[in-house]
């Protein structure tokens, strides 16, 4: 029986700042725009430091993924 583990990662295709909503939305199943609401509101209704802290930190921990990533090489 082959089971898959799902794994966090942060995208580049699709993204708005450093990807990391979406790759929860991604890992969660959910609309990303739903998580980007949430995510602006607990910034606003927590004073911007711990939420903002929480997505740079998340920045650093959640690696990109690598066949996302567009490599463009220069044929000649």
């Amino acid at each position: 029986m082959d089971t898959k583990h799902k794994k966090l990662y942060r995208y580049k295709e699709g993204r708005v700042f450093a990807g990391v909503l979406l790759g929860f939305a991604k890992y969660f199943s959910v609309d990303v725009t739903l998580l980007r609401v949430f995510f602006v509101l607990l910034v606003l209704i927590t004073n911007f430091f711990p939420g903002v802290a929480a997505y740079v930190i998340a920045i650093f921990l959640i690696p990109v993924k690598d066949d996302d990533v567009v490599i463009i090489h220069d044929v000649k």
